[in-house]
């Protein structure tokens, strides 16, 4: 085992670098794009987007694959120095190693619990860093000098170190990338202020031209329209909303439209109606999903409807999407709508939540968010011009001043 320790720990290195990076790739990719979908996105239970926007998915907004990077990096740059096995530094490296897979088993053991017990979800990428780790761990472990030694050759072992152009500069290329990649991977909160950013100045300045309503408003008499169990209580424009407040790109049309939402209900006299319907992707009150604690979320918003905080809660949760748990959603309700007996509420509620699945299972719903504008359906949404456009359409087609329409 001693004289194969360095090639199977700089394999298993190279393994845990290459999937802890593309965990990071994956985790940027969710925070830049809410609609992308990863390979390891499988089932409900295999995903890897459950586990990265989860509150163990990240520490301090700087995401956990970020340490795994770090450490896979240091540990394959010792195993790479061990030098021949036998020697006193291939022992002492071994035994740096070792300390460094100890601690890693370590975060092992507490991400693994919180994937599998807590999120009760299974990350491929995670999997991989695990298994890599453990094994790192007994590899090194064996082939270790006493660690008990260690600290007492620790400066001759920076000294020789020094000495070494090569080592020194790769220590520097490592330390400049660790420090980079903490410094400046995006974090949650940015991306959120950039879409929230960007959703208004769109709203706000995006202005169609003549020829762009006409060939849209073209586009919007050749649609079907279903037909929606959703009352209008007298409104000309039912916006219907299936939605997940664990679903990222929901959020992203939140914010999007949340201007033009004020706008319409502000102005027309009650003549545009939004309706948010519970489409939440959890096995729990679905037919099944990724997000662990959708059917929370949907219920919770119920309950602070009947203490008129509905759209308080609504923001609440879509600002702390990516922490949501149970928990989470029963301390957002007490605090924002004083409702402190979420258990004895929620079976009962999440009668409601599910009836309102049901209605988009009928629908033949395929994700969320899924928007029907007086039953024409627009999954993922319109730019905000054109969500815009489409009330305006509706409004003029209610009222008759739509050539041909009925």
């Amino acid at each position: 085992m001693t004289r194969l320790a360095r090639p199977l720990i700089l394999t298993l290195a190279a393994i845990a670098l290459a999937a802890s990076v593309a965990s990071l790739y994956v985790h940027y990719q969710l925070l830049r794009d809410p609609t992308y979908s990863s390979f390891c996105d499988v089932s409900e239970t295999v995903s890897c987007e459950a586990v990265y926007q989860s509150a163990y998915g990240s520490f301090y907004g700087v995401p956990v694959a970020a340490g795994g990077a770090i450490w896979a990096g240091l540990v394959l740059l010792l195993s790479a120095g061990m030098g021949k096995p036998g020697s006193p530094r291939y022992a002492s490296l071994a035994g740096y190693i070792f300390v460094l897979a100890t601690i890693g088993l370590a975060a092992v053991l507490y991400f693994g619990y919180a994937s599998f017990f807590v999120l009760n979800r299974l990350c491929l990428l995670c999997l991989a860093v695990y298994v890599t780790v453990i094994g790192i761990f007994i590899v090194s472990g064996a082939a270790a000098a006493s660690v008990t030694s260690l600290p007492s050759r620790l400066g001759g072992d920076l000294r020789t170190l020094r000495r070494s152009p090569a080592a020194l500069a790769l220590a520097a290329v490592w330390l400049v990338a660790s420090v980079s990649v903490v410094a400046f991977f995006p974090r949650q909160e940015a991306a959120t202020n950039q879409a929230a950013a960007a959703a208004v100045p769109s709203t706000a300045v995006e202005t169609l031209t003549a020829d762009e309503i006409a060939q849209f408003e073209e586009w919007m008499s050749q649609q079907t329209r279903a037909q929606l169990d959703v009352p209008a209580d007298g409104a000309k424009v039912v916006v219907v909303k299936f939605n997940d407040y664990q679903c990222p790109a929901c959020r992203q049309t939140y914010l999007a439209y949340k201007g033009l939402k004020e706008k319409w209900e502000s102005s027309s006299n009650g003549q545009v109606r939004f309706v948010t319907v519970d489409y939440p992707l959890e096995s729990e009150c679905n037919t099944g999903g990724i997000h662990g604690a959708a059917c929370e979320a949907a219920a919770a918003v119920r309950m602070a409807r009947t203490k008129n905080r509905g759209e308080a809660m609504e923001a609440w949760l879509f600002d702390r999407q990516p922490q949501l748990t149970r928990d989470l959603v029963e301390e957002g309700l007490r605090e924002v709508a004083q409702v402190t007996d979420f258990d004895d509420q929620y079976p009962k509620t999440l009668e409601l939540v599910r009836a309102d699945a049901q209605m988009g299972q009928r629908l033949q719903i395929q994700g969320t968010p899924t928007f029907f504008i007086n039953g024409i359906r627009i999954g993922g949404g319109l730019r905000p011009s054109y969500f815009d456009a489409a009330i305006a359409y509706e409004l003029k087609r209610a009222e008759g001043s739509v050539p041909g329409a009925k």
